[in-house]
């Protein structure tokens, strides 16, 4: 069985991937969708600018160009940018920039866009693309 092998656990709710299946997976992705909504409505009540949500909301998208180094540089960029640690740091010093961080983060959670592994498209919320 190689490490992408889908099969699942017969006990626990994990793929033999190591991706999370079942009901822990819902649960992840529902919390990817409050994180988005808390990001929003948290930006939208300290009153920032609109424009700068749209033109910010896709920057840590811009870690993806990690996998031009290999897939070990990109998985380490796209996990270290869709992490809450860094909207956490960003916080004290730009509430807004760390509430829009923190949006795009629950947005990729929710559409199932896991932190990465080693191989591109295996995440610990399952396989990216066609099965």
């Amino acid at each position: 069985m190689n490490n992408l092998d889908a099969t699942k656990h017969p006990v626990l709710d994990v793929a033999a991937d190591g991706s999370v299946t079942g009901a822990p997976r819902a649960i992840l992705r529902a919390e990817g969708l409050a994180m988005l909504v808390a990001g929003v409505v948290g930006y939208a009540l300290i009153g920032a600018s609109w424009p700068m949500f749209a033109a910010l909301f896709l920057v840590p998208d811009l870690a993806f160009l990690g996998y031009l180094a290999g897939p070990r540089a990109g998985g380490w960029a796209y996990n270290a940018t869709h992490s809450l640690i860094g909207p956490a740091l960003l916080a004290a010093l730009s509430p807004s920039l760390a509430l829009v961080w923190v949006a795009h983060v629950g947005f990729d959670r929710a559409l199932g866009y896991g932190l990465k592994y080693g191989q591109f498209g295996a995440t610990h919320l399952g396989r990216i693309g066609r099965r």
